[in-house]
Order: structure tokens, then sequence, then C-alpha cells
């Protein structure tokens, strides 16, 4: 190769290489409206963002991969915990945990409700940015050391199987729904809901009791109820409810397709 072919092919390999770049920068803005969720950024939005800052969240957590690791990473906090848990954790935060069991409490953050708002719906359109599963690894809410109450962070996916019970146990563990992150499988171990152990006997013995305020018959009807009416019957327990409304969110008729929902309880159902 002559010098002057090695600069031709230095300077059109620069030229290239610059127009990739351009390009692909080109696109990713063009992109990043869509990734992020750009048009729900409402002003709520942005006045809880200046809560996050003002209150040095991130000084203890993480939200995609970016904090101190040191509480858990929240990145999908709201697909994880109902507002209505996330308001009365942000009011007191000493109900739900323990410095003696859980070696750490987050301290009170004295939000007024307007605050607490924001910075649920500035979590909120966190959880909605499409992250690629970014941190692979979080510090997880609860329940990462707990036999069968493990929650992935991966998002709801079709499982390999085309068997109800199977694609139902994948959802359990997927977010959304979540299910794992609140709800363990192993009996006594109480996390932000309540233990899913034998919950098809249970079912069936809720159904029957005098205390049941729901409208279901059967025990799988409690639990389809329980997935789209958490409020219907409120579990006993101060952990789960407050002011007669489940910590559960009452979503996941909009989240998830009718076909998901009788896929988990037809996996709920196999808990005996």
């Amino acid at each position: 190769m002559t010098k002057r072919q090695a600069a031709v092919f230095a300077v059109g390999a620069t030229g290239l290489f610059t127009a990739v770049f351009v390009g692909l920068t080109i696109h990713s803005h063009t992109a990043f409206p869509g990734l992020t969720n750009q048009a729900d950024i409402t002003p709520e939005v942005l006045a809880g963002k200046d809560v996050w800052h003002r209150k040095n969240c991130v000084n203890c957590h993480t939200l995609m991969g970016e904090g101190a690791y040191y509480a858990p990473d929240l990145t999908q906090i709201t697909m994880q915990r109902g507002e209505a848990y996330l308001v009365q954790f942000l009011t007191d935060p000493s109900r739900f945990y323990s410095e003696e069991e859980h070696r750490r409490l987050m301290p009170d953050p004295k939000l007024d409700d307007a605050q607490k708002r924001d910075v649920i719906a500035f979590l909120d359109w966190i959880s909605k940015i499409e992250n690629q599963n970014w941190p692979p690894r979080p510090i997880l809410v609860t329940g990462g050391a707990v036999p069968g109450g493990y929650a992935t962070g991966r998002r709801a996916t079709a499982a390999t199987s085309d068997d109800p019970v199977a694609m139902g146990e994948s959802l359990f563990h997927a977010a959304p729904p979540g299910c794992a992150a609140c709800h363990a499988l192993s009996p006594g171990v109480v996390m932000a809901g309540p233990p899913l152990a034998n919950m098809a006997t249970r079912a069936a013995d809720v159904v029957a009791s005098e205390g049941y305020t729901g409208a279901a018959e059967t025990a799988e009807g409690y639990v389809r109820e329980s997935i789209l009416e958490p409020s219907a019957h409120i579990v006993p327990g101060d952990l789960y409810s407050a002011d007669g409304q489940s910590f559960m969110p009452n979503n996941y008729g909009d989240l998830l397709t009718p076909e998901q929902i009788e896929h988990l309880v037809a996996y709920l159902m196999t808990l005996r």
C-alpha cells in the first residue's frame, strides 16, 4: 500500500466511522423519548425527583444501578409494592422494619402528603423506563435469602412450557406482577404480604368462614378475587392493610391479561 493509498484509507475509514457514530447518536436521541416514557413526565414526577434529591435518598438506595448500594434498589418498587403500602411506609418506616431483625432501618423522611404522592409518582415513572433489566443483581427489597420467596426483578415473559401452572409459576417470580417480592412460599415467612404456603387450602377455609367479606363462592374464585380486588376481603394483620384498604396493588387487571390471571390462579391453586 502506498502512502497515498494509506492516507485515503485512513481518511475514508475515519469518515465512515464518524458517520456511523453520528447516525447511532441521532438514532439514540430519537429513541430516548419512548424508552424513558418522556410523555409521562408530569409536574408530580418532577416534584418527586426534587424530593428524591433533597432527601438524599441516593445516599442509601439505588435507581437502575446508580446509588449507594446500602439499601434496596428501588427501580421497580412501585411494581413490587402498591401505592397504599408505599404511602404507609413513607409515613412510618419502623412499622414495617426493625433495626434488630433487618439490621437497618430507614429513618423517617418527614414528608407531607403531597411529597409522598410526588415521590411515588417519580418512582412509578422510573419503574416504566426500559432499563434492560439493569442492574443484574440488585439489592432486593425483601426475600433475597428466603427459599421460595425471592424476587428476580425480571419482566414477565412467556414460560417455556405451555402448561398453565408452569406459566403461572413463571409469572409469580417475574415483575410485573412481582408476587415473589411480597409473598413467600415458605410457611411462617412474613414479608410485605402474607405467606402463600397452603394457599388453596386456606382459600377454601376463608370462603367458608363467617368473616369473609368478598363475593367469591369457591377457593379458586377467592384467589382470583384476591388478585383483581385485593380489598374485597382484608387479610388480618396490621402490615397488610390500613383504613380498610389492602396494601396489595389493585391494578393487576390492567397490567396482566385475562390469560395471565388464570395462569396465576392455576399455579396458586397447587399450593396446598
